[in-house]
């Protein structure tokens, strides 16, 4: 059985941007579940799940769900309790 490769935030950067119009991998995110907050760059990214998943480098819950649909990207951040603008 092969087990589903983790990257870092990094590599959703051009995803990030095509969504929030903007350079992300640096945004502070915080958890829902464990409370850490840290760059986007420092979550775990798996990209061949059902989509493209992104979890807490500290508990493991799931911060982001990205999927793309009929040419749209649908975006689940139910898992953030916040997204901060990215450090200028």
């Amino acid at each position: 059985m092969r087990t589903v490769d983790a990257l870092d935030g990094n590599a959703i950067g051009g995803l990030l941007r095509e969504v929030f119009r903007a350079e992300m991998t640096a945004a502070p995110g915080t958890c829902v579940a464990c409370g850490t907050t840290a760059p986007v760059a420092e979550a775990v990214v798996y990209l061949r799940a059902p989509g493209t998943v992104v979890r807490c480098r500290t508990c493991g819950s799931l911060l982001m769900v990205f999927v793309r649909k009929e040419g749209m990207t649908c975006v689940d951040l139910r898992g953030l309790a916040a997204l901060d603008a990215p450090p200028a």
